[in-house]
């Protein structure tokens, strides 16, 4: 072999090495999150999802997440497929992401997001989809403290264009607490939550699911100030 080849056979294994090395600095969380075994809806009944997503958000409010399912690997596996085990309406509140506050990866939550986290025609139907054809054996809806458009509907503020429609969906269940005692907005958000509920309740595919016992309905409120959920009904 002539010096100069040899030199380029050099300079390639060399280039070689630093990628490999720096595959080896990809943060330990990530490695240790493609060994975590991935759960389906088919293996996990409508209970084990639910406490699948309280032990998430108590990783993330004790910030030692294991960032599940965000490998390479995961990326492949659910590239043709999905199948989340979990389906939630939550606000659309930049400080509300689902997978992170329960610490959760792709393909894991199936995310309908919308201000006031309200079950809208649109809405709905995104959840009967990922319900009756996704397989999502938990529905959630997620509201949040100091929610903006709970707080306009609270104080029957007059907005501009099509934001005052959040408002007009969140009435009826602002004069469901009218009279209680305590912070307004707060008694707000926990009861736009349970109305929302109810209204998806409505839902002859969604109704069907939970009569079958494939389906749990749940309500749960996002504390902004220490990322915890805690679950109402």
């Amino acid at each position: 072999m002539e010096r100069r080849d040899f030199l380029k056979l050099g300079a390639t294994g060399v280039f070689g090495l630093t990628l490999t090395t720096s595959d080896l600095i990809w943060p330990v969380k990530q490695a240790q999150a493609a060994e975590l075994p991935a759960d389906t809806p088919e293996s996990l009944t409508p209970d084990a999802a639910l406490q699948k997503l309280i032990e998430g958000n108590q990783r993330f409010v004790q910030h030692q997440p294991q960032y599940p399912d965000q490998s390479a690997a995961r990326l492949q596996e659910v590239a043709q497929a999905q199948h989340p085990f979990a389906t939630i309406l939550s606000c659309a509140d930049s400080r509300v992401p689902a997978e992170i506050v329960f610490d959760q990866g792709i393909g894991d939550i199936f995310d309908v997001r919308i201000a006031g986290n309200i079950a809208t025609p649109e809405a709905r139907g995104s959840i009967e989809y990922a319900v009756t054809l996704l397989g999502s054996p938990l529905l959630m809806v997620l509201g949040h403290e100091r929610c903006g458009a709970v707080t306009a509907a609270v104080q029957n503020e007059a907005l501009l264009g099509d934001i005052s429609t959040f408002v007009k969906a969140i009435k009826p269940a602002v004069a469901k607490v009218k009279n209680q005692p305590g912070d307004a907005v707060d008694n707000a958000v926990v009861a736009n939550v349970q109305y929302q509920i109810e209204r998806l309740k409505r839902s002859p595919l969604l109704s069907d699911r939970l009569k079958s016992g494939k389906l749990k309905i749940v309500g749960g409120r996002y504390d902004l100030d220490t990322g915890k959920v805690t679950i109402i009904t």
